[in-house]
């Protein structure tokens, strides 16, 4: 395909399929191993996606949106659905439509177009039944920000340096909320400067939504208006609410600096031995309480900042006996995580109250412990918040991916609320479910598959908060019935189109509309054309989540045996060889790529978990799940560019041959992005020969991974930790464990002088793939 060739591999709709063509009946479709599968890339900015300033016009049978792949008769002024082949009207206003005369929607280049709202459309006309009426206002964009103040005295000071950055950063018209947290919950009424007045939270019990109203002294108003549009509202928020806790961040700068100068850490004693005591579950139940309260259906979102585990109350991962360590992937493994389901169980409540909502959970965790990410995990995910993980509050990943979630221009997230994602798609294709950051609405149709996979049973999804890089996979299946192949009896074309509607940061509501079609083809005649359609890079994405949801979801599943059997049975079925012949193994360039991928797969951080914490884990799997393909195929298997005096810049395999000692090595795990000096480059820096004029060049190769590293870490939300080492340093262990141990102790004695050796067990890429020969053509 162009598209494919393209610069930009996801092109102007943002999507990409893992077959391109689609096999006509369900049986063949299970026969390509590879599950039909689509990654939508919801909101991405592209220059050529017009906006148009009007509704969508919509089928009054599927509701699918004009598009231009529709049928149309002029003359009649009718148009004919793609999608289940109704007649429409043109209404009066399209009147003067013609061949030489179209509306943008109808160009055949504009498969994607965005519908500028205005804010008198009834959320309903456009597939979004779920919103208050509220959303129709525009309101100005909340946050309220939530803090642990168990810290020690240094972090503290981090988070407070980051906080006020932060405010300063906001737009004037967001309204802003302050509530800490340690053995109790504060509540902060910003609205009286003259009085500050804390309400405070006993941390240790579970408390109801309608408990915090009363509390904070709502009663029965906040009880009515949590769910739809009363008098004594401004802008859509009940005013005695808003005014007391939510200020615009333009008037309540200097509030919130002098209460966190005044803010101090959590007071209570804490015995030796002891971790102290932390209400996390409390503090966020509170927070979301005051936000249905007074703000309900609009864009919402609770930043929390936490820096160890909660001990206290709903949501504790751990006892406060420092002897007890923090549950590991064994204990889960065992079942002997005597917190972990409860808490799990509470999240998913507090998960369930945000969605009703419409609000954002963003977790920020900086810890050298856990802090019960993975716990959270459900919360942040169907709510479409924001995660980042790091050390310290102090670390460069968290200072700088906090700073960016607040920053206009180039670096911006393009953070956006309340959005919804509708699936309408051809006749014979069903949905099985979404991966990624979103909440099945459980809309019914004769879309939706009998089988689930991730959010499913529904063919629309809630998103209460998007960016710029929010991607969803979708799942698809075709329907049982087997479908004759004569000629004009079925249509070659397949259709599916994707509307995602969304409050902008601008308070605008937007619908963007993408239609694509992909073309049926018969594999019992000839699977060429089928292979053709195959995009590897996606399918290992694909693959990886499929692989990461399965271990989070199905007890005793081995991810090392199921990427296995999967990839044999597909090398079984497109490679070329004679029967029990691996020496006559050959496979398609189309999917030359795949078993790498998938043995890069196999060592990562998804499958072999036990390297890593469960908080790790769930961060790791976060991040596959929602960012796009060529991002995620990145976290699969690393990028490395070598640089020497003798060439430019050039990519290098992923393997320990790349090491030499006059190289310097740049590797883009995603994660943490590592510049790496050989012995010879290393000792000449120390030297500091880069100092003298005459070693010009040596300074330009010392400076030019560094620009490119630098270019990578602004790119990028959240910001990689970026790792400088050198050849048999302690911090090599970051690039080692990434490349193929094609040296090893048992072959050292083979390998060129200069380069390393790496001391594992594992098998190499070339072994690997000659056992997968070997199992590929068995009989």
């Amino acid at each position: 395909m162009s598209e494919m060739a393209n610069t930009d591999p996801e092109g102007l709709d943002g999507v990409r399929m893992t077959w391109n063509n689609w096999p006509r009946t369900k049986v063949e479709a299970s026969k390509c191993v590879i599950p039909l599968a689509a990654s939508i890339s919801l909101i991405r900015s592209h220059p050529d996606i017009p906006r148009l300033p009007y509704a969508p016009l919509r089928c009054k049978t599927c509701s699918a949106v004009l598009n231009p792949f529709t049928r149309l008769d002029f003359s009649a002024k009718i148009w004919i659905c793609p999608f289940c082949y109704q007649r429409n009207h043109f209404p009066q206003h399209y009147a003067m439509i013609s061949e030489t005369n179209l509306p943008g929607e109808l160009y055949s280049q504009y498969t994607t177009v965005e519908y500028v709202l205005p804010s008198s459309v009834n959320p309903n006309s456009f597939g979004n039944p779920n919103l208050d009426p509220t959303h129709q206002l525009q309101p100005s964009p909340v946050f309220i920000f939530v803090l642990d103040t168990c810290l020690i005295e240094e972090e503290m000071e981090f988070v407070k340096s980051a906080l006020r950055q932060a405010i300063g950063l906001l737009p004037d018209n967001a309204l802003v909320g302050f509530v800490s947290f340690g053995t109790q919950v504060q509540v902060y009424e910003l609205g009286f400067s003259e009085m500050s007045k804390v309400y405070v939270f006993r941390g240790s019990n579970e408390i109801t939504k309608e408990q915090i109203f009363e509390q904070l002294g709502f009663g029965a108003l906040g009880r009515r208006t949590a769910g739809g549009y009363q008098k004594g509202f401004q802008g859509g928020f009940p005013t005695s609410g808003v005014t007391r806790f939510l200020l615009p961040a333009s008037d309540c700068e200097y509030i919130l600096n002098s209460l966190l100068d005044e803010l101090q850490r959590d007071q209570w004693p804490v015995p030796p031995g002891s971790r102290p005591a932390r209400c996390t579950g409390v503090a966020l139940s509170v927070a979301a309480g005051l936000l249905g309260a007074c703000t309900p259906g609009t864009g919402a979102r609770i930043i929390a900042l936490v820096g160890g585990p909660c001990t206290e109350g709903p949501g504790t991962i751990v006892s406060k006996d420092l002897s007890d360590p923090v549950r590991s992937h064994k204990d889960l493994d065992k079942d002997a995580a005597t917190y972990f389901k409860k808490a799990v169980k509470f999240y998913e409540g507090l998960a369930k109250q945000l969605v009703g909502q419409g609000h954002v959970l963003d977790l920020f965790a900086s810890a050298l412990d856990q802090v019960g990410v993975a716990e959270m995990k459900v919360a942040v995910e169907r709510t479409g918040g924001l995660v980042v993980l790091s050390e310290s509050f102090g670390h460069s990943v968290f200072k700088d991916s906090f700073k960016r979630v607040f920053e206009d221009g180039e670096q911006s997230l393009g953070l956006c609320f309340n959005g919804t994602f509708e699936i309408i798609c051809s006749k014979e294709v069903k949905i099985q479910g979404a991966i990624g950051p979103c909440t099945s609405l459980e809309k019914k149709g004769p879309s939706v598959a009998d089988t689930v996979v991730g959010e499913g049973d529904t063919t629309a999804w809630k998103m209460c908060g998007l960016d710029k890089s929010t991607c969803l996979t979708v799942i698809f299946d075709l329907s049982s019935s087997d479908r004759t192949n004569t000629p004009g009896d079925v249509n070659p074309q397949l259709y599916l189109q994707f509307l995602t509607s969304y409050q902008g940061s601008d308070g605008q509501l937007v619908l963007r509309v993408t239609t694509v079609t992909r073309r049926w083809v018969d594999i019992s005649v000839s699977s060429e054309e089928l292979v053709q359609g195959f995009d590897q890079e996606t399918a290992a994405v694909v693959v990886a989540r499929l692989a990461s949801l399965k271990m989070e979801t199905e007890e005793s599943f081995d991810a090392t045996r199921w990427l296995d059997r999967s990839l044999i049975r597909l090398c079984s079925k497109f490679g070329d060889y004679r029967k029990d012949d691996p020496s006559s193994f050959t496979l398609n360039p189309l999917f030359s790529l795949f078993p790498q991928f998938m043995f890069n797969l196999r060592r990562s951080q998804f499958v072999q978990v036990f390297n890593n914490s469960p908080d790790e884990t769930a961060y790791f799997c976060m991040l596959l799940n929602k960012e796009n393909i060529s991002s995620a195929a990145v976290m699969i298997q690393p990028s490395l560019i070598s640089y020497s005096f003798n060439s430019l810049p050039a990519p290098a395999l992923l393997d320990v041959a790349s090491i030499a000692a006059d190289r310097i090595l740049l590797l883009d795990s995603y994660f943490s992005v590592v510049v790496f000096h050989g012995t010879t480059i290393a000792q000449w820096r120390n030297m500091g020969y880069h100092n003298n004029p005459e070693h010009q060049a040596f300074a330009h190769l010392l400076r030019a991974p560094q620009e490119d590293a630098q270019l990578i870490i602004r790119e990028r939300f959240p910001v990689p930790r970026l790792v400088v080492c050198d050849q048999h340093g302690s911090q090599a262990r970051f690039l080692l464990a990434k490349l193929n141990p094609s040296a090893t102790y048992s072959n050292a004695h083979d390998m060129a002088a200069g380069s390393d050796v790496i001391f594992t067990d594992d098998v190499s890429l070339q072994v690997f793939f000659e056992h997968l020969q070997r199992l590929a053509v068995q009989s």
